[in-house]
């Protein structure tokens, strides 16, 4: 795989950094790249050597195509069709663009797991006041706390030039994500023979600058706030979870509350992070593998390998479309892989190993993140005793009239088990993700919690 030689020279400086206990900004000089030789968010601008990865040109209008009444968006690349499909009988002639967890995937399920491939497309941007924001954290947000907390940080992208794996983790945590967004999603386990039954989610989500009362003089130590009910299966509905979660979880733990529909209480909830249960995952997810990976890094040692071209899911629009039902995603095994859209990007290579004295379920974890948006894209996860265990892999799309890069569904597969989690289908729903909605910090108080829980 191609490996971007820079990248791996950091050595010595990340070690004199780490002796001073705050890791420092890139110079002022250093940070004139951004919007020349990179992208404002800090990916390569020029395309690869074979022209395979396109020179990225400022991503996808805001008009790209059609909006429809709910929210959905037209797919901008719905007349293409693949450059090839990849299956198991072919899949040694791609290996060198696979992870182990995809070559994996091929393994588990030889007869039915593919993987089709498309032109690569750079969709993505973010506002100019995201890009801004960005600019200026290059030249000032500082890792401390031994990497577990950020200092003079602002917006989104702490680390558009990152000299290490832990700034590059940084990224993805910080990415932006509209601001403010309310959503109604769908998660399902099914079981081996592809039989499910469907979890609703109300979800709403604020950064602290977004909220309607946000008093700068009073900034604190929230990156978000969070909150997560659930409305379908009646047996379940009326938990409501809320998450204030903080930018140095080390010095100020993340603050979480759950509101149980069944004892009519409010009651804090230190579960909800790291490895406790995933909310009503059937087992198949840790809390820390929702929006693919979040919370405090501190338990892991993260190094960055340097970058590696690809396939991964991109421009996931097909998967999205509002005529598909959920029986037509869900299948035994894996997903519906003829809806997916793979492309060939680059990506951010770092792996977490546990550090010693540490607990969590998985020891090891190699995250692909995709360099244009700062998302995880490939996540692979190791158990206690070194063995590839569990797959994630998230179908990302860029919701361009919004300017906001996310995903259309996150999924988990259990190579163990032969079970699967996928979770943030909306197919099915009234509408699609709404950016920018209005809230305030008593819509992430307890006692709105406890008024939002129904039995």
């Amino acid at each position: 795989m191609k490996i971007t030689k820079s990248l791996l020279q950091t050595g010595a400086l990340v070690l004199s950094l780490l002796a001073t206990g705050v890791m420092a900004a890139v110079s002022a000089d250093e940070a004139t790249k951004l919007g020349t030789t990179l992208t404002p968010l800090g990916a390569e601008k020029a395309g690869n050597a074979d022209g395979s990865i396109p020179e990225w040109t400022g991503g996808l209008p805001q008009n790209a195509d059609a909006v429809d009444s709910k929210g959905f968006l037209a797919d901008p690349f719905a007349s293409e069709k693949p450059l090839f499909t990849i299956t198991a009988k072919n899949v040694e002639q791609y290996k060198d663009k696979l992870t182990p967890g995809q070559l994996a995937l091929f393994k588990r399920y030889p007869d039915s797991y593919k993987m089709p491939v498309y032109p690569t497309h750079r969709t993505a941007t973010v506002p100019a006041d995201v890009i801004a924001a960005t600019r200026a954290n290059a030249n000032a947000t500082k890792l401390v706390e031994s990497g577990n907390g950020l200092e003079n940080f602002q917006g989104a992208y702490a680390f558009p030039i990152p000299k290490d794996g832990l700034e590059v983790i940084w990224n993805h945590i910080t990415r932006y994500r509209g601001g403010s967004v309310r959503r109604l999603i769908t998660q399902v386990t099914p079981q081996t023979n592809g039989s499910y039954s469907p979890v609703s989610f109300q979800d709403q989500l604020t950064f602290s600058a977004n909220l309607s009362d946000f008093d700068p003089s009073k900034s604190n130590n929230v990156l978000f706030y969070a909150k997560q009910q659930i409305v379908a299966p009646s047996r379940l509905a009326g938990t409501v979870i809320l998450v204030h979660e903080t930018l140095n979880q080390v010095k100020e733990p993340r603050l979480a509350w759950v509101y149980n529909a069944g004892q009519r209480r409010v009651r804090r909830a230190p579960q909800i992070a790291y490895d406790g249960p995933g909310t009503a995952a059937d087992g198949l997810r840790t809390s820390d593998n929702y929006d693919m990976y979040n919370g405090a890094p501190d338990r892991y040692e993260w190094k960055l390998n340097g970058k590696k071209e690809i396939y991964i899911p991109y421009n996931a629009y097909k998967l999205d479309s509002p005529k598909l039902k959920y029986d037509d995603i869900i299948k035994a095994g894996h997903i519906n892989q003829d809806l997916a859209r793979y492309e060939l990007h680059r990506v951010w290579h770092v792996t977490a190993t546990l550090k010693s004295g540490q607990r969590h379920i998985y020891s090891k974890r190699d995250f692909f993140i995709d360099e244009d948006t700062w998302q995880a894209a490939e996540i692979d996860h190791y158990d206690g005793r070194g063995t590839l265990w569990r797959v994630a892999e998230a179908h990302a799309q860029y919701y361009y009239d919004k300017q906001v890069p996310w995903y259309t569904l996150e999924t988990l597969y259990d190579l163990v088990s032969g079970r699967y989690l996928a979770l943030g289908m909306k197919n099915e729903e009234k509408q699609s993700y709404e950016f920018g909605f209005k809230a305030g910090s008593y819509d992430y108080s307890t006692s709105a919690l406890r008024q939002a829980g129904v039995r």
